[in-house]
């Protein structure tokens, strides 16, 4: 726990003075006031962030971890919970989407086992199982509360560890049953009903999809989670990666680099960090905006807009490596664009 609330207090609100000096030279770059929109913002967020008003972005990782949920045993995914391992052996293997876009994007991917049901023998995994899977939360508490604080730890120790300097890094997921998992930490956090919250996942039918919202419903009103408290919440209906990515973001706020979050399960990491410290938003990009119902609604409680809106909902971090690209391209137009007081281009005529 010391270590959690150590990342936590070590969080500072980003550095308001860069950003002004960061819009200054926006306003004074060879183009139209505002013309590139959203890559201004972009990167006046980043100089924020970093505290330089001319940021920049050398290296970048993305960290997918992995779990599994005991809430599979009600059958409410399309997917048995072996694919989480297999996949995982896909990451390593390089054969994944995440593995092709984070090349794209020459982004390092870090892959870790939060709790995976079986043991994964590879040397790249980096393995920090807290648990063989979470309890099926309709029965039972997903983990002890003990728990959740050593997952959301063992994200804090896996970014130390391997962010290595980056200046830019996004979460990513698997995990077999984690939108159901994510529904329900949604809304116990948001208040909204499990039912406007609750998605399709990895493509289930009309009768999966009911159930689906029934289960999580009776697990609210089982466990009764206290929405103001994140742990609470976690230990209840949590899942250990979606606690890991809490940690990771939590690390990334406390040194200040900045966060790419991905789809809805990534973001409902990224709300668990916000739970437990507001000023965390601040660090985050919103990827794009996830076909998953909730994702949206995490973004709105978190005042996040979406950079992209692609229809995705893979998970892995493929949309936040996409991302990527848009925010160091960003970056670029701020460093490497002529301004007009060092150009001698005119400017318009007030």
């Amino acid at each position: 726990m010391e270590l959690l609330k150590d990342t936590i207090k070590r969080i500072e609100p980003v550095d308001s003075e860069a950003m002004e000096k960061a819009r200054e030279r926006q306003d004074d770059l060879t183009k139209p006031r505002g013309s590139l929109g959203k890559l201004e913002e972009i990167s006046i967020k980043l100089a924020g962030i970093q505290g330089n008003a001319i940021p920049e972005i050398k290296n970048k990782v993305i960290f997918t971890f992995a779990g599994d949920h005991g809430i599979v045993e009600e059958g409410i995914s399309a997917y048995p919970s072996e694919v989480t391992k297999q996949m995982v052996l896909n990451f390593l293997n390089g054969g994944a989407a995440i593995n092709v876009l984070a090349r794209h994007v020459n982004a390092r991917v870090v892959v870790a086992d939060l709790g995976v049901s079986g043991d994964i023998e590879a040397p790249e995994l980096i393995v920090k199982k807290v648990g063989y899977g979470t309890k099926n939360f309709v029965r039972e508490p997903a983990m002890t509360r003990a728990q959740a604080v050593e997952a959301i730890e063992a994200g804090i120790e896996i970014f130390n560890k391997q962010f290595r300097g980056a200046e830019l890094i996004a979460l990513g997921d698997m995990g077999i049953g984690n939108t159901t998992s994510s529904s329900a930490i949604c809304s116990a956090i948001t208040g909204r009903a499990p039912e406007e919250v609750t998605g399709r996942g990895t493509g289930i039918g009309e009768e999966a999809y009911r159930k689906k919202v029934t289960i999580i419903r009776k697990a609210l009103e089982l466990h009764k989670p206290e929405g103001r408290d994140a742990i609470d919440v976690l230990s209840k209906v949590g899942g250990f990666e979606i606690a890991g990515l809490a940690g990771v973001t939590l690390a990334a706020a406390s040194n200040r680099v900045a966060v790419v979050s991905d789809g809805f399960i990534s973001t409902t990491g990224a709300l668990i960090a916000h739970t437990l410290n507001p000023d965390v938003s601040d660090y985050i990009f919103a990827a794009h905006r996830s076909v998953e119902k909730g994702h949206e609604i995490i973004l709105e409680h978190m005042k996040l807009e979406p950079i992209l809106d692609l229809n995705l909902r893979l998970g892995e971090g493929t949309g936040a490596a996409l991302a990527m690209s848009i925010i160091e391209a960003g970056v670029k137009i701020l460093r490497e664009m002529a301004t007009f007081s060092g150009a001698g281009v005119s400017k318009t005529v007030e």
